[in-house]
């Protein structure tokens, strides 16, 4: 492979130190942990020998269940039994109504912002019901393994906003385990089927899970995973799927939309036992137990289910097109898809997904495992082992990385934290017209002024071709390898005219260098925002002034008249006079304003420059 574990001069791990880690794919339906074991990396069965565990929590008076069981008791006590928590995490109560209306829980109705569900053993919270699924998991792990872990890394998926990540940090936390990272499932997937050892290129991961569906386009050049875009949808996936079927089952049955809790446990376990049984048959026989103790029979075929599902899968390829078009690319560049989560064993979904990026998905590797096989791989390497032969490390940088920008703020391009490798782009434009140059000045730190933060490096990109100001496209890019250098590169995009640098972003900082900078932007928070919000207005004041005060000296006395000036004018010399003050309201209103007073001006000055460009030509040249 072609990226090395990292470790500082005399701290690489003996062989005999070999220290006992996990990787935990936190699952919306079914959960799983695998760890590397004589340098294979495979998923760890529970006493049964069963290796996925159903992510269901049943509360009674006097414990927890956990798994199975509590599964097998979903339609009998489905109050007291949580399932799909991890479509809960991070959620506050008024978002949970997005995910439908029948949700079997009852919710407390209380002032609080986290849900909180009412069982006969207490009311408990998303974040508890996850813990108690990740303390069963890591006991399986460590009666497998024979010894305490040390440490986890459990995935997410990559549309996780803040909010959902923190709430999984919180769970493991509850449940007494050291993180070592959260790491996106995409990555974890694409780690797991070998794609950081192959030839470069662009990679598509279609990951439709129980709850949850992303889409991420990664490219791999020289043994770095550079994420190109990413999308999905957090409350979408093979639940829903089986909502659809057992509202048809509903329809077929005669049953009304009144049913009670126990009803709504059998139709959604009867409607996944149906979708599950498509994947290997034509058609699907039901059995369904009703309220008064007899049965409805009938059978669902795999036409009828493509056509209750197709909408759904519809949704997902949404979100593949736009993560395809942030990325600049066509579904015809993807040289390979990898499918992950169980949803993705529906055969109408392969063949969608199939039929939009013109290429036959990859399903060799068990798609409830391979998560978990590849958050081993990275666990292994993050606990600090290091067994014979090169292995995978994505380490993450300390503090965030970013340049300078116009009123001396800082624009992080890489926040700290990120796994490395990594590549990360922006594009900025030009301040004013004619500019020809651009000083690019790379900082490091987790303030929002540059002289707040630290510098590390400064390079000129000359040879942009003279345009308005704001019209060109200038594209930064930073990368840092597996190696801990830090390479950025400026070009712009129209001439292809291009500069960049090579840094170490992290050397000469100590641990308490670091453990200040962290502490001071806690500390400062509040006031580095009211300062960026200031000076993102004087900016944008001193931008609105030159641009104005450059119009009326080129055309102001031809297109306007004298009493016209002198409104424009006076109203400019309003903004350049608030301009000066720290009140960003105030400086905003007055851009408001003048904007307001110029439209007139701006309308014939766009006027005169159509009629300029036409002039000689004839309208038909234009059609």
């Amino acid at each position: 492979m072609a990226l090395l574990q990292l470790s500082e001069p005399g701290q690489s791990a003996a062989p005999h130190q070999h220290k006992l880690a996990a990787g935990i794919d936190l699952g919306t339906t079914n959960s799983l942990v695998a760890s590397v074991r004589s340098a294979e990396a495979e998923t760890l069965p529970d006493a049964e020998g069963r290796h996925r565990l159903p992510s269901v929590v049943r509360y009674l008076e006097d414990g927890v269940v956990v798994g199975h069981a509590a599964k097998a008791e979903a339609v009998s006590d489905p109050l007291n039994t949580i399932v799909s928590a991890k479509r809960l995490l991070g959620r506050g109560v008024e978002d949970i109504k997005s995910l439908g209306e029948r949700l079997p829980y009852e919710f407390r109705q209380d002032h609080t912002a986290v849900p909180r569900i009412h069982t006969v053993g207490g009311d408990v919270t998303p974040v508890e019901v996850s813990a108690e699924i990740l303390k069963t998991l890591t006991q399986q792990a460590e009666q497998t393994l024979g010894g305490e872990l040390t440490g986890v890394v459990i995935t997410v998926p990559a549309y996780f906003d803040d909010a959902q990540r923190q709430a999984t940090k919180d769970a493991a936390k509850l449940a007494g385990l050291n993180v070592l990272r959260l790491l996106n499932e995409p990555t974890a997937a694409a780690v797991a089927y070998g794609l950081d050892s192959g030839s470069d290129g662009i990679h598509a991961i279609y990951d439709l899970g129980g709850g949850t569906f992303d889409i991420s386009i990664l490219r791999l050049n020289r043994g770095v995973f550079e994420v190109l875009s990413t999308g999905g949808d957090s409350a979408l996936g093979g639940d829903d799927f089986d909502q659809v079927v057992a509202e048809w089952i509903m329809q077929q049955a005669g049953i009304q939309d009144d049913a009670g809790h126990a009803m709504l446990r059998r139709l959604m376990r009867d409607a996944c036992a149906a979708k599950e049984a498509l994947t290997e048959s034509e058609t699907a026989e039901i059995k369904l137990e009703l309220d008064d103790g007899s049965h409805w029979d009938g059978s669902l075929s795999r036409e009828t289910f493509n056509q209750l599902v197709e909408p759904l899968i519809r949704k997902t390829l949404g979100p593949c097109r736009r993560a395809l078009r942030d990325a600049g690319l066509g579904a015809d560049e993807i040289e390979d898809v990898v499918m992950v989560g169980g949803s993705t064993r529906v055969l109408r979904v392969r063949e969608m997904v199939g039929e939009f990026f013109g290429a036959e998905p990859l399903t060799s590797i068990d798609p409830d495992r391979v998560v978990a096989v590849g958050a081993a791989i990275q666990a292994d390497v993050l606990a600090g082992n290091k067994p014979d032969g090169e292995m995978l490390l994505l380490d993450v940088n300390p503090l965030s990385l970013g340049i300078e920008t116009m009123g001396g703020l800082v624009e992080k391009i890489i926040p700290r934290n990120t796994t490395i490798p990594v590549a990360r782009a922006q594009e900025f434009t030009t301040f004013k017209d004619g500019q020809t140059a651009l000083a690019v000045h790379v900082l490091q730190g987790e303030r929002e002024m540059v002289s707040d933060c630290r510098s590390l490096a400064r390079f000129e990109l000359r040879g942009i071709p003279p345009m308005v100001a704001g019209a060109a496209h200038i594209r930064v890019t930073f990368s840092v390898d597996a190696d801990g250098l830090l390479h950025v590169e400026a070009e712009e995009k129209s001439s292809g005219v291009k500069t960049g640098i090579e840094v170490k972003p992290s050397y000469g900082l100590t641990d308490n260098e670091i453990e200040g900078m962290l502490r001071d932007s806690i500390d400062y928070a509040q006031k580095d925002l009211e300062a960026r919000r200031l000076r993102e207005e004087q900016v944008e004041a001193e931008r609105v002034i030159e641009a104005l005060q450059s119009a009326l000296n080129s055309d102001g006395d031809r297109l306007l008249n004298a009493e016209e000036r002198q409104q424009v004018e006076t109203q400019l010399a309003r903004l350049v006079e608030i301009a000066r003050a720290d009140d960003h309201i105030q400086i905003k209103r007055e851009i408001e304003a003048l904007e307001k007073v110029c439209e007139f001006y701006v309308e014939r000055r766009m006027n005169a420059s159509v009629t300029q460009a036409m002039s000689g030509h004839s309208v038909e040249e234009f059609e």
